[in-house]
């Protein structure tokens, strides 16, 4: 019994992930669009060593 057990265990295990593969997003992030670099920017001149 246990080795039927574990079978429909790792089936559905499969099955779950198989599912959440194919379904559809459900990513809800903010629709923010390109955001500009604010960083600093690269001079040639300096030495970082």
């Amino acid at each position: 019994m246990a080795i039927i057990k574990w079978i429909r265990e790792t089936i559905q295990y499969l099955w779950r992930g198989t599912v959440r593969l194919f379904s559809p997003t459900d990513d809800d992030y903010p629709k923010t669009g390109v955001q500009p670099f604010e960083g600093d920017s690269y001079k040639e001149n300096e030495d970082y060593s």
